[in-house]
């Protein structure tokens, strides 16, 4: 339940806002549009469930391509997923002090959603994180006022009759069913945002819980967008949606129930929402931090204060968002392209990672696999609905690209600087010596920064694999690693002889790679977390800095339980 809670407000509050969206672009068929996203959102459990299955780690599509393809590649979903957690917290608390602008009209909308993401920023760098309990309560009384709302807003539809649904259904299109069907579809895609919450936080939920919170969070969306979105076009004239677009559910409220319901959805919608906020904070330190313990973002970025709060984080996310909210206005419709782009993006390299994990980590055991046509459909359908969005909104293309682009410079500064400050160096000793005898800098501190960064030693646990596997592991740590030094663990039970054709093939591939000084270790004892994490003191190496082979069926650990040891080949 506990999990459901957490993950499930942040899917769920997209109820609050969705639906004004869908039927700008889709009309009367609005809740057609969100029954679509529906059965997308469907497609993608096996998806999920079988990535996730495969790789019960932290991290969700940046851990999915990590352990698949390139650190590169795994940088750009983080990225993805950055922006999307950023634009997430900025939409989220802008519509929840819409919300209270509904019950109180002199609320200054722009500044209190400022002052509520410095109050979860406050909250987070004082170590208050995601409460359970909380998340529970938030969770049943959001569900509960959606059911309130459903049920009093059909009893009120027939009581008073079906002029306005009438009246609705007979309003013109811009354009045909299928094009209002196909924009009202990408843009409720929005709806489903926070379906990759539960993959960020897989490792500390109990076994068989996972595929339980996608089931839970699609049967939400499902069955509370589409009937939400009904009922607005059944009780409200077309014009007025767009007027109330912002607090839609409460004015519906108001309609069907009178203030006291209006009251309960506004209230209830700030809280659902600031549980998002919360939500977005957490969720972006976690990915920060292990994104940081990769080397791909700056290492102060982990520095903590007293409560063991890596407090940076939640500063420069803070200020980001900040930025965001001024740039856009706080109009919704450029904050939700914005976070649309990026959710959708990342949901397709999820799709993606799924492909990979077929074809490169087909040995390890899951339990469930997605079947190709699922694939083909579901992938299709979230690229459709990512071009469906930039054909309405191009400008928010540009908004999107604004963070989208700072953001990968300096993740992709951190995975080549060491190129770029070799580059630095022989500009500054060939080409820019006048200069060079002003700057606090000099080439020969560079070389030792250089020298520091790749000192960083690697481990790879081998079984006795060939020669091209070890080859490629070698070639994976010099293309994707910056360092020169490199372990290959062997790990033997009492008796068994050293394997002196693996030895003599080390030997010829550390030949073959002169950028790496490999050091061939054998170790008497049993493989598995025990010694994985006594290695990982001892060598003072990083259990992220340590790699394996794909296991197989009848390997005794799963990959949750060797604390964040990453697939090579």
């Amino acid at each position: 339940m506990a999990a459901t809670a957490i993950c499930g407000n942040d899917i769920t509050s997209s109820c609050l806002y969705v639906s004004a969206l869908a039927i700008i672009y889709s009309g009367q068929y609005a809740w057609v549009a969100l029954l679509m996203v529906g059965g997308v959102l469907f497609l993608f459990r096996s998806i999920y469930g079988e990535v996730v299955g495969a790789l019960p780690l932290n991290g969700g599509a940046y851990n999915a391509l990590l352990n698949t393809t390139s650190k590169s590649t795994a940088s750009l979903a983080a990225c993805l997923t950055l922006l999307s957690y950023m634009a997430t917290a900025v939409i989220s608390a802008s519509e929840a002090m819409h919300y209270v602008h509904h019950l109180w009209q002199g609320l200054p909308i722009l500044i209190a959603t400022v002052a509520l993401l410095a109050f979860f920023m406050g909250l987070t760098i004082m170590g208050i994180g995601e409460s359970s309990i909380v998340a529970v309560i938030i969770f049943i009384t959001h569900i509960s006022t959606l059911t309130i709302l459903v049920v009093i807003g059909f009893a009120y539809l027939f009581s008073h009759g079906f002029d306005t649904l009438i009246l609705n259904y007979s309003q013109p299109l811009q354009g045909s069913i299928w094009k209002a069907l196909y924009f009202g579809f990408a843009a409720a895609m929005l709806g489903i945002s926070g379906f990759e919450s539960s993959a960020n936080f897989v490792e500390e939920q109990a076994p068989g819980v996972f595929p339980k919170t996608l089931r839970n969070m699609w049967l939400a969306v499902t069955v509370f967008n589409p009937l939400t979105a009904f009922l607005a076009i059944a009780l409200i004239p077309m014009a007025a949606v767009a007027q109330n677009s912002t607090a839609l559910l409460a004015y519906l409220g108001e309609i069907a129930g009178g203030p006291w319901l209006a009251t309960l959805v506004s209230v209830n919608a700030a809280l659902v929402l600031s549980g998002a906020v919360l939500t977005s904070y957490v969720g972006v330190t976690g990915l920060v931090q292990r994104m940081t313990l990769d080397r791909c973002l700056p290492q102060f970025l982990l520095i903590t204060n007293k409560k063991g709060s890596a407090y940076l984080i939640m500063i420069s996310f803070f200020l980001l968002c900040v930025s965001i909210l001024l740039i856009t206005r706080g109009d919704i419709g450029a904050l939700a392209g914005v976070y649309t782009i990026s959710f959708l993006s990342v949901m397709t390299l999820f799709g993606v990672g799924n492909v990979l994990l077929k074809l490169r980590r087909n040995r390890l055991p899951r339990p469930v696999r997605a079947s190709g046509w699922v694939l083909i459909v579901a992938i299709s359908a979230v690229v459709a609905a990512l071009v469906g969005n930039a054909i309405l909104n191009p400008a928010y293309v540009w908004v999107f690209l604004k963070y989208f682009i700072p953001t990968v410079s300096v993740v992709f500064i951190m995975l080549y600087r060491i190129e770029l400050l070799l580059f630095f160096t022989y500009l500054l000793e060939h080409v820019w010596r006048p200069i060079a005898k002003i700057l606090p800098f000099k080439s020969y501190n560079m070389i030792r920064l250089v020298m520091k960064i790749k000192s960083q030693e690697f481990v790879f646990f081998t079984k006795g694999d060939n020669i091209a596997n070890i080859n490629k592991v070698m070639r994976y740590i010099v293309v994707n690693e910056h360092t020169n030094r490199l372990k290959i663990v062997n790990v033997l039970k009492e008796g068994e002889e050293p394997p002196k054709k693996l030895m003599h093939e080390i030997e010829v591939l550390d030949l073959a790679y002169p950028e790496l000084e490999v050091d061939f270790v054998i170790i008497r004892g049993q493989f598995g977390p025990e010694l994985i994490q006594e290695l990982s003191d001892k060598w003072k190496i990083p259990k992220n800095f340590m790699f394996i082979g794909s296991p197989g069926d009848r390997f005794p650990y799963g990959l949750e339980e060797l604390g964040g040891v990453r697939l090579v080949i």
